[in-house]
């Protein structure tokens, strides 16, 4: 349910509808516009029904909620949310880049990437320590090794990190390395895992599953936000069709409907997305066009000799030229493109 207030209600029937709610056991969530303040309600409405809120001073209206995810519900916060990651804004006026390679190899390969996404323009360095593979004989990553050069490439070139993690285990040691935490498709439903990341103060990516519907995400994002953490990221990333053109079918529509839906930034993974890397700039090119708040690009140096995924990376001189689109697409879309080089 939420409560809707009168324009500029007094600051005290605010703390009265908080103070009833509490009283009733329901927790209160509350989005204050320049004009209008709304007040989520979050547990059993059913609590309420005797106590006749609507007669409260400056309430104007009840307004039930059907949808079972509450917090990332744009309903409860009408106003987009702004993920802060040092100084990076993800879901501001700025399309945000998270670019580097599948899986960190060596520190010589992932500085080289470093050194090469952060002179195309993007602002996050992504790279993957733990890797879950559909078999359990391909490479599965360096581990906390692994998390440890991301650290030393995000200082060295002056780029935030993005990291999945897997387990318990690899959120411990993510904490101290990385500033984004990055649930990956295959645990959208890993519901212990996901409250775990939720008890971090870190903004979580949380990508879409494999065969998930955008509701089941959006749930899943619930998730993490009832644990107390706000700074949920929804990632895009293609699910799986009766289509085998691409290693997936990416949802470009996906994002009209989450900006209708949720509250929370957008991005899209146009890697993983299509699987091939001849994909990837139309699709990306597509996602900022249909409003994605930033892209996830898979990037390195040589891919034909990548450990992870190299088929959908792409090689420097393919990356350059596609920031470059973008750079221009940004523009057009009222956006601006952090290309400090």
């Amino acid at each position: 349910m939420i409560i809707v207030m009168k324009p500029r209600a007094k600051e005290e029937s605010i703390k009265a509808i908080i103070r009833l709610l509490e009283d009733t056991g329901l927790t209160a969530h509350l989005s204050e516009g320049k004009e209008v303040t709304i007040i989520g309600v979050v547990g059993d409405k059913k609590k309420l029904l005797e106590k006749n809120v609507e007669l409260f001073e400056d309430v104007d209206k009840l307004i039930p909620v059907t949808e079972s995810y509450k917090l990332s519900n744009k309903k409860f916060h009408p106003a987009p949310s702004v993920i802060k990651v040092k100084d990076i804004e993800i879901g501001g006026k700025e399309l945000v880049i998270m670019a580097g390679p599948c899986a960190v190899e060596s520190k010589e390969q992932l500085f080289e990437s470093a050194k090469i996404v952060k002179e195309s323009g993007a602002q996050i360095l992504r790279g993957g320590a733990y890797k879950p593979r559909t078999s359990p004989y391909s490479f599965q990553g360096l581990e906390e090794e692994g998390l440890k050069l991301m650290a030393q490439a995000g200082q060295e070139f002056g780029l935030a990190i993005v990291s999945e993690v897997t387990s318990f285990k690899a959120i411990e040691a993510a904490e101290k390395y990385v500033d984004i935490l990055q649930i990956g498709a295959r645990n959208m439903q890993n519901f212990e895992l996901l409250k775990e990341a939720g008890k971090t103060k870190l903004p979580v990516l949380l990508k879409r599953g494999l065969a998930s519907t955008i509701d089941e995400w959006l749930n899943a994002a619930e998730y993490i936000m009832s644990e107390g953490n706000p700074n949920v990221i929804l990632c895009e990333r293609g699910i799986r069709t009766f289509e085998t053109a691409t290693r997936n079918t990416l949802d470009i529509s996906a994002v009209a409907v989450c900006k209708l839906k949720t509250h929370l930034p957008v991005i899209v993974d146009p890697s993983h997305g299509t699987g091939q890397w001849e994909y990837v700039s139309p699709m990306a090119r597509a996602a900022v066009s249909a409003g994605a708040d930033g892209l996830m690009i898979e990037v390195h140096p040589r891919p034909e000799i990548a450990l992870s995924d190299g088929p959908q990376s792409l090689n420097p001189k393919k990356f350059a030229a596609l920031c470059k689109e973008i750079e221009v697409l940004a523009s057009i879309m009222g956006r601006g493109f952090g290309r400090d080089i």
